[in-house]
Parts: C-alpha cells; sequence; structure tokens
C-alpha cells in the first residue's frame, strides 16, 4: 500500500526540481543578457521631457551608431558637446536635410512634416527657423523639451552642421526603470515610419523581462509544489484510510 505514495512522492520532488532548476536558468540567464546587452544611465537635464526627465534612471541598448534610425534616442558622447554622456532625440541621418518648420510648426525632413506627439507643446518653432544637411555618416539631434534644450541647433554654424559622428553613439534608449511611477518603454516615434529606413524595432527588453519573471515564478512555485504536493497527498491517503507511516517518538526511560 505504501508503494504508490512513495512513487507519487518522488515524481513530486522531480517536477519541484525541474521547475527550480528551469526557473534559475531563465532568471539567471535573462539577467546576464541583460546586463550584457543594456546599460543603465542617469538622465542629467529636463531636455528630453516628458519622454524622460532629470533623474530618470533610463536603460540604453548597447547598438553600433550606424544601427540608429530618425526617432532613437540615444546616448551619445562628443568633444563639441561636452564629452559627456548625453541623451537627444535622432532627428536626421545621412543625406537628410532638417529644416524648421512647416506653418503648424511640425520638423521636416527632406520636405517632409513630421508628426512628434512626444514633443513638449510649448515649443515656439515658427520663432526658432532652422535648415541643415546631415553629412554621411552623422546624425542631427533634438531634445524633445526644445524650448530649454541644447542640441544640435546650438552647434549648427555656416561651417558646421552641428551634427555628430554616428561613431559617438554608444547606446539607445528602450525604457525608463526609475522611479517606478515612471517605469515603462519610450514611446517610439513612428512619424519618422514614412521615411527611407523606416524606424526601429523593438528591443530585446521586452522578451528577457518576460524570462526573468516567468523565471521568479518558476522558482518559488518549484520550492513551493512539493511540500504542498505532499500534505496533499497526505490528506488524501487519511481520506481513503491509507496509513502512513508513523512518526518515531523518544520514549523517555522510567526508573
Amino acid at each position: 500500500m505504501s508503494g504508490a505514495p512513495e512513487r507519487g512522492g518522488r515524481l513530486e520532488r522531480r517536477l519541484s526540481a525541474v521547475a527550480v532548476a528551469v526557473g534559475c536558468a531563465l532568471f539567471l540567464g535573462g539577467f546576464v543578457l541583460a546586463a550584457f546587452l543594456y546599460q543603465p544611465y542617469t538622465v542629467p537635464t529636463n531636455s528630453m521631457s516628458p519622454a524622460v526627465t532629470a533623474g530618470d534612471r533610463v536603460l540604453a541598448q548597447r547598438v553600433d551608431g550606424t544601427d540608429v534610425r530618425r526617432g532613437d534616442v540615444v546616448v551619445f558622447r562628443d568633444a563639441a558637446w561636452g564629452d559627456l554622456p548625453m541623451i537627444k532625440r535622432v532627428v536626421g541621418v545621412g543625406g537628410d536635410t532638417v529644416t524648421c518648420c512647416d506653418e503648424s510648426g511640425r520638423l521636416m525632413v527632406n520636405g517632409e512634416p513630421i508628426d512628434e506627439p512626444y514633443v513638449d507643446q510649448a515649443y515656439d518653432a515658427l520663432s526658432t527657423q532652422f535648415e541643415a544637411t546631415v553629412p554621411d555618416g552623422e546624425i542631427f539631434l533634438l531634445g524633445d523639451h526644445r524650448v530649454d534644450s541644447l542640441d544640435s541647433r546650438d552647434q549648427l554654424t555656416d561651417s558646421d552642421p552641428g551634427t555628430v559622428p554616428v561613431a559617438a553613439v554608444s547606446g539607445r534608449v528602450e525604457a525608463t526603470v526609475w522611479p517606478f511611477d515612471r517605469l515603462g518603454t519610450l514611446p517610439r516615434a513612428t512619424g519618422f515610419a514614412g521615411l527611407p529606413g523606416g524606424v526601429s524595432g523593438a528591443g530585446p527588453l521586452g522578451p528577457l523581462t518576460y524570462a526573468i519573471v516567468v523565471g521568479a515564478v518558476l522558482i518559488v512555485c518549484g520550492a513551493l509544489y512539493g511540500p504542498v504536493a505532499g500534505r496533499l497527498g497526505r490528506a488524501r491517503a487519511d481520506r481513503r484510510g491509507v496509513p502512513t507511516p508513523p512518526v518515531a517518538h523518544n520514549e523517555g526511560t522510567h526508573g
């Protein structure tokens, strides 16, 4: 009679061990890959608000500058900008002509007006007219809070297009992770989707987060499954009248 409960107990322990092992692989693997693929940064100013604001902690996917597209929010470092990590939005790539602005105050790239719902609406585009042609291998960068952003417009002169080499880019910002009330991915700049090259797709942060969460759940459930299943099995055996092994007690001596 005791063979079936014993076999059931062994199966429960094996299932529990498998769940914990798979959970550890997903959990640790997700963290290791995320650490390899992403770099955290602290946003120093409000020049990219409201998408990201001063003090926000963001995750930037490590990418080569040649892989960035219009609309990407990138981390870069360039001596002409102070040689410190900066975060701005790419609005023009090599060969583009970037113009501000049409009658509705929209930025124009190669004559096409761009809808940018993420831009601070307090920006008076018509008071800051400019035009720049982006050299090959360079990018033109603007902050979303354009009334209060030091960006390519400030570097723009008759002899300097105000651009940054793509080699200066070290990452593409994908999500805000702190504070928790601002947790989430950045909105995609779909206004650039109709231009050649389109916009960047989503990075691997979503699948990695899913793997980490699923791994954590499997670890917890696997650790709890054995004891819970064992108790349920003993309870079922008691109801069916199946004897369970007696609990040994130490008998005291009398004398």
